[in-house]
């Protein structure tokens, strides 16, 4: 196993590379020069040359990126050129927010849509499989913002059990973060628990028309026994690599719930820095998720092997 967890990461670390190019090279197409918005209205010509002097920007692109790279290996990601604080510092206020958002997302994803996939495809042909599948559509086709939006109408401001909006860390007050959390968590987790509805019911009509399954049924196992022991466990491999692509898209961040509950998260970072043409943090932020994404695919091939006695054999 330490094996082939080296070798992943030997994959990774020339897609990280590629991947820090193109962040890199694709933000100096936004429109906008940010130097200008530093230098105030006056734009004192002196002022403009000194700051793009501090920031290297009178480099050649090619020794910005290495000049940038070598920064990002060490932990200096740069300096926000909107609030003058580190990139790496915001990033890491940002992020513990992000997690525990996609975390309590993922949590109500799976508690949703993994039960209901395995009734549907237990039930397959019938009626709760043809309400199962209605729902998952539903949970696809609600846009997040509109199902935020009448969360709020109808629980925060109709019943008032839950506050509308704002964040509370989970370190300071527990109980508050929990309550301003749960709403959008619902929200971005209840579009995942379609997915993973469609994709678990799926996984597991190919293991129940398996032949294995019929010996074990012929050996008088109970059907509980049958769908839980022995086809679960085999249908779970697809829906463990989906899960962990799915909660790589969490940690990019969900500009939109983000936004309708006032979550200062990843998503809502990245949008203001967007808009003030803030590289520094743009850079930081898309490369932090991208090293998301790779490190939940390793996550996602390990538990692969794990739960695959046929593939550990082969390492």
């Amino acid at each position: 196993m330490p094996v082939y967890i080296g070798k992943r990461l030997l994959v990774a670390i020339p897609t990280l590379l590629i991947i820090s190019i193109f962040v890199f090279s694709l933000q100096k197409l936004l429109p906008g020069d940010p130097i200008l918005a530093m230098a105030g209205e006056e734009r004192d010509p002196a002022v403009i040359e000194f700051l793009r002097d501090k920031y290297r920007l009178n480099d050649p692109v090619v020794v910005q990126y290495f000049y940038w790279l070598g920064g990002v290996l060490v932990g200096d990601f740069g300096i926000s050129l909107r609030t003058n604080q580190p990139v790496l510092e915001l990033i890491l206020q940002k992020l513990p927010v992000t997690i525990q958002l996609a975390v309590m997302a993922m949590v109500f994803a799976m508690l949703i849509g993994i039960p209901i996939g395995i009734l549907a495809a237990v039930k397959k042909n019938t009626f709760i499989d043809y309400i199962a599948n209605v729902l998952a559509l539903t949970g696809l086709s609600i846009p997040n913002f509109w199902l935020g939006i009448m969360l709020i109408l109808l629980i925060s401001v109709q019943l008032g059990w839950l506050p509308a909006s704002g964040f509370e860390s989970i370190f300071v007050d527990p109980v508050r973060s929990l309550q301003t959390m749960v709403m959008p968590a619902f929200v971005l987790g209840n579009a995942l628990a379609a997915t993973l509805m469609r994709h678990t019911r799926s996984a597991m009509i190919g293991v129940l028309s398996a032949d294995y399954i019929r010996t074990a049924r012929a050996k008088g196992l109970s059907p509980r026994e049958v769908v839980l022991s022995h086809s679960f466990r085999n249908a779970l491999l697809p829906v463990v690599t989906l899960s962990a692509l799915l909660f790589g898209e969490l940690l990019a961040g969900a500009v939109l719930t983000e936004q309708i509950f006032t979550i200062p998260g990843f998503g809502k970072l990245i949008v203001d820095a967007v808009f003030n043409r803030d590289y520094a943090v743009v850079q930081g932020v898309v490369l932090c998720t991208a090293v998301g994404f790779i490190l939940m695919n390793l996550i996602a091939d390990v538990l692969y092997v794990l739960l695959n006695p046929r593939l550990r054999a082969t390492l």
